[in-house]
């Protein structure tokens, strides 16, 4: 720990302030804005799709300008498209609201570099555990997120205006905290997106593969139930401070293991934690179908957030080993890719589902990514135990 990944921290936890908020009151406002019901979560995957959009855009940005400077651009972006979507719900603008929230994803394709910055901020045999701390500072937006969103629901006539604004403030914070952080110059990319080895190469590892697999699915299963959660629970009847509690302990589940998952995965290895994200994915499911009171959201919630903590660390590590230095921007531009593309997909099957089908369909639906990754994993340590024994 120093002084630098301290504040790349506090910038997670705004960054997760800001995702959590977005994810809790996004698909509501929706809602109550779109022409038809099962168009209520584009606002949500409208901030995937951006953020899909924007990879490119971020590696080249970062290429050029460094860490420091493309982050704080990602920041100014969350700013000013926080007050797009306040304007939007204030002016009931659904399209407004889609759109402020597509800009919007450039932050959040910024954000998700957080974690790989964090390991250039330490020793090279501390950056498992670099990488889970910063992931833990998304505690920041477990108890902030869904708590700003409660509170802020009704302190303008607008429903959710005040969220807005203030995830507006939260960004212009980020920016002042990011201009703190020294990035080591030895880090900064100085030479073209061509260099190394094609894209096609790295992706054709199996580390890589499997690594992309981990984090997209795991993303998608839990963006697929998370960003539906608001719905399912309103259509149950229960009150939005019931939702904002589940979502507090489901961010909880999804940072709070950071504080020691990089141990583990230090201890036992990243194939066997990831593996053990995948169960915990499945007994979440189990739960969810076993009912719809509050408190089989909440242990489901929470279950789902651990296990994409297991499983995303372990494929943030995992995709480290798989590149070299000057392949560094492609190959997180091409993992964060396949993440948000398939978040853009989940978002607006989250949506769809459970408003046309229902809860149940929505959870047997998400087993099918979690047996893909389940078979991913098994394949990939068959043949790692292979080349061992050669």
């Amino acid at each position: 720990m120093n002084k630098n990944l301290a504040l790349l921290i506090l910038c997670q936890g705004l960054f997760l302030t800001n995702n959590v908020t977005f994810i809790a009151i996004n698909g509501l406002v929706g809602l109550s804005l779109a022409p038809v019901s099962w168009m209520a979560t584009l606002p949500v995957m409208g901030y995937v799709v951006g953020g899909a959009f924007s990879t490119s855009i971020v590696a080249k940005a970062q290429n050029r300008f460094g860490r420091k400077i493309s982050f704080q651009l990602g920041l100014l972006v969350a700013m000013l498209s926080a007050l797009l979507c306040a304007y939007a719900a204030l002016s009931q603008n659904f399209w407004l609201l889609v759109t402020g929230t597509f800009i919007a994803g450039y932050y959040s394709a910024n954000g998700q570099l957080y974690r790989f910055a964090a390991a250039e901020l330490t020793v090279a045999e501390q950056r498992d555990k670099a990488v889970s701390w910063v992931l833990a500072g998304g505690i920041l937006g477990a108890v902030v997120g869904p708590n700003l969103a409660s509170w802020t629901r009704d302190l303008f006539s607008t429903a959710f205006l005040g969220a807005y604004l203030t995830l507006s403030i939260a960004a212009f914070l980020g920016i002042l905290v990011m201009q703190c952080i020294h990035f080591p110059e030895e880090f900064k990319t100085q030479h073209a997106l061509s260099d190394g080895r094609s894209l096609q190469s790295i992706l054709k590892q199996p580390v890589f593969m499997v690594a992309v697999i981990g984090a997209a699915l795991g993303y998608g299963v839990m963006n697929l139930l998370m960003a539906a959660t608001p719905l399912a629970m309103q259509i149950c009847g229960l009150p939005f401070s019931d939702t904002a509690l589940v979502l507090e302990w489901h961010v909880i589940g999804m940072f709070a293991p950071g504080f020691f998952t990089g141990s583990l995965i230090q201890r036992f290895g990243t194939l066997k934690i990831m593996g053990v994200g995948v169960a915990l994915n499945f007994l979440c499911i189990v739960i969810a179908l076993s009912g719809a009171d509050l408190h089989q959201f909440l242990i489901a919630l929470f279950l789902l957030g651990v296990g994409w903590n297991f499983l995303f660390t372990g494929s943030t590590s995992l995709a480290m080993t798989a590149y070299k230095p000057n392949e560094r921007d492609k190959a997180q531009a091409a993992i964060n890719f396949f993440v948000f593309s398939t978040m853009a997909f989940t978002s607006f099957g989250s949506g769809a589902l459970i408003t046309s089908q229902g809860w149940n369909i929505l959870n047997l639906g998400s087993l099918i990514p979690v047996v893909i990754t389940a078979l991913a994993l098994l394949w990939l340590g068959i043949n790692q135990k292979k080349a061992t024994s050669r």
